[in-house]
């Protein structure tokens, strides 16, 4: 597949972090909306550009492996790779990487193209062209 793989760099904030300066659970899902919509983008689209071709996301499987805390500070990398591509469904897998190249979590999403109407559609052509 064509452009089937992104990396985006993220510095943890304090807002991404507990009382102990590590990050938050939920937070690994932030990280990695943000680089699958810096993906999409990359592919000369946005998220507000699809919108108004009646075309969102709806994320309808995720499944995590929390290896290693991120810290405050910590410049991490998140590494997305298109694995699947149907007619309206998009599955990823993404991995979270801290400056040491340490492995910090790994995940796998499924998102499929929805109209206003919440009703599967079919993914615009440009998208990760096969």
């Amino acid at each position: 597949m064509e452009n089937n793989s992104h990396q985006l760099s993220i510095r943890v904030y304090a807002e991404d972090t507990d009382m102990m300066g590590i990050v938050y659970h939920s937070n690994y899902l932030c990280f990695f909306e943000r680089a699958r919509t810096e993906m999409i983008r990359q592919t000369g689209l946005s998220l507000i550009m699809l919108a108004t071709y009646d075309c969102h996301f709806a994320i309808t499987e995720v499944q995590l492996r929390y290896i290693y805390p991120a810290y405050l500070d910590d410049l991490i990398t998140v590494t997305s790779r298109l694995t699947h591509k149907s007619s309206c469904s998009l599955t990823f897998e993404q991995v979270i990487h801290n400056q040491e190249t340490k492995l910090l979590c790994e995940a796998q999403i499924k998102v499929v193209c929805v109209n206003n109407e919440k009703k599967p559609r079919r993914l615009p052509e440009q998208l990760f062209k096969v």
